[in-house]
């Protein structure tokens, strides 16, 4: 049976140039009696809890964090004596393999130069640059031996968002959009928070549909510039323009491009074009609202530190990502440094003064986001995760740089279904490679398809022949740190 949302037709369409007012008619009622019954079906699914669900689920929506570039972890959240007790001597971990650099020759053992101390009830031991964060290692569950099979940007990132080191291949945003739907019809499923910088390596790679259909697309939004959605709003400069012929036009575009696509069974891309249109006209009564930061009262943007230079543009993404989330959007991918050999976390040259940089811009509006959450009943349903592509190496680069390290990193999940104020997983002694409880982006993306409900096995599409799936054929729950 053909879907609902395809218009069937016997013999040849008319073509534009000679549509007539009775085949206008005919057309886009039926595309919108298709439209309207599709709906209704996805409302009784939704209601019903068996919309996409292979188990019950813990989570209902996920905001991801995504710190492109590289977290040093032997800076931030690993702590190794080893580092400080071998200071400046050469490394030499008698292991058989060899320490190599990606792009340098390795140096002598740097000791982090920024003090770690004890935090919360757990004992999380965190530096000194994440002093807010720190406060909520008691609500925080951490994966510390985060190992990637690449130590190059872009493959790494490709893995990391799509379990796939090649292009191509859809998105986890992209995967959970096609698995469970929109929770609202208003707002796209899966929303994506770019640096204000410019985008991250692979670009928008990073979040396509792939060989999905091409509705589950990442949509952009720029919380820096007005509008935040290019095209969401009619330009003001000509005067005849009002909501009625923008209504007008928008309903013949559909009736065409309905027309166009009845003759092209199969290719999504119409379709997408279609479900783009009719929900860029939702979200013009929407977005706007949502996306107006100004509405917010100034305890909350103090909180998020929005008035803060420094921090101001990720944390107004992260308080879009709350607004977002609490509004329906079901994904919703947070970024933090853009593409680039400076102002991300790819720190090769001073971890002194670029790690700094970074941290200072994240520490406060995170651990806001956390706060916000919980104070507002969301993180019971929401999980947040904050990960990265792979590690930096215990070893030098140059004076006081670090280079690339896919042995070992560490990510961080907290809320709905999260075990808090745990640990998996254990690095070496110089947080070169993973020693314990290793974890890879397969684990990490069935362990989040797991919390909405989703058995990562099944979650499947075939392509060429293949019955893909983001984990490929691996990934493992990581159990140990779910409630």
């Amino acid at each position: 049976m053909p879907s609902p949302s395809r218009i069937q037709t016997n013999g040849p369409s008319p073509l534009p140039g000679n549509l007539s007012r009775r085949d206008l008619l005919r057309v886009s009622g039926g595309g919108l009696g298709a439209i309207a019954l599709a709906s209704m079906e996805a409302s009784q699914a939704k209601a019903s809890g068996t919309e996409g669900l292979h188990h019950a689920p813990k989570a209902t929506r996920i905001i991801q964090i995504f710190l492109n570039g590289g977290l040093s972890q032997p800076d931030t959240f690993d702590y190794k004596p080893e580092l400080e007790k071998n200071h400046g001597k050469p490394f030499q971990p008698n292991t058989g393999e060899k320490p190599e650099g990606v792009t340098s020759v390795p140096g002598n053992l740097m000791k982090s130069p920024f003090p770690f101390k004890a935090h919360g009830q757990c004992g999380r031991m965190v530096s000194s640059l994440f002093p807010n964060l720190a406060t909520q290692v008691d609500r925080m569950a951490f994966l510390m031996a985060v190992a990637s099979r690449s130590n190059v940007h872009g493959p790494a990132s490709f893995l990391m968002n799509t379990g796939f080191l090649l292009p191509g291949f859809p998105s986890m945003g992209a995967w959970i959009s096609y698995g469970l739907g929109q929770l609202a019809e208003d707002l796209p499923a899966f929303v994506v928070l770019p640096d204000s910088r410019g985008l991250p390596y692979n670009g928008k790679g990073n979040f396509s549909a792939g060989f999905l259909p091409a509705n589950h697309n990442g949509v952009t939004m720029d919380a820096g510039v007005t509008p935040p959605i290019h095209g969401l709003s009619p330009d003001p400069r000509p005067k005849w323009l009002s909501a009625k012929t923008d209504d007008d036009a928008r309903q013949t575009l559909q009736a065409l491009n309905r027309i166009h696509a009845s003759t092209r069974q199969g290719d999504d891309r119409l379709e997408a074009r279609i479900g783009s249109y009719e929900l860029a006209a939702r979200m013009q009564l929407e977005a706007p609202g949502i996306m107006d930061l100004s509405r917010e009262d100034l305890l909350t943007h103090r909180l998020y530190g929005t008035d803060r230079p420094e921090m101001a543009d990720f944390a107004k993404r992260c308080l879009l990502a709350r607004r977002l989330i609490e509004r329906g959007s079901r994904f919703v991918q947070v970024w933090s440094g853009a593409g680039g050999p400076s102002k991300n976390w790819d720190n090769h040259t001073d971890i002194l003064t670029e790690l700094p940089y970074m941290t200072k811009q994240v520490d406060q509006p995170l651990t806001a986001l956390l706060i916000d959450l919980d104070r507002r009943g969301l993180l019971e349903d929401t999980l947040v995760v904050c990960m990265t592509e792979f590690g930096r190496q215990p070893f030098t680069q140059g004076a006081t740089g670090r280079d690339h390290n896919q042995g070992t990193t560490v990510a961080w999940l907290a809320g709905a279904g999260v075990k808090p104020g745990v640990a998996h997983g254990e690095s070496d002694p110089w947080s070169w490679r993973a020693a314990e409880g290793k974890v890879t982006n397969y684990d990490i993306h069935a362990t989040l398809l797991h919390l909405l409900g989703i058995n990562h096995e099944r979650l499947t599409y075939k392509h060429n022949g293949t019955n893909r799936r983001l984990t490929d054929v691996h990934g493992h729950v990581i159990k140990q740190v779910l409630v």
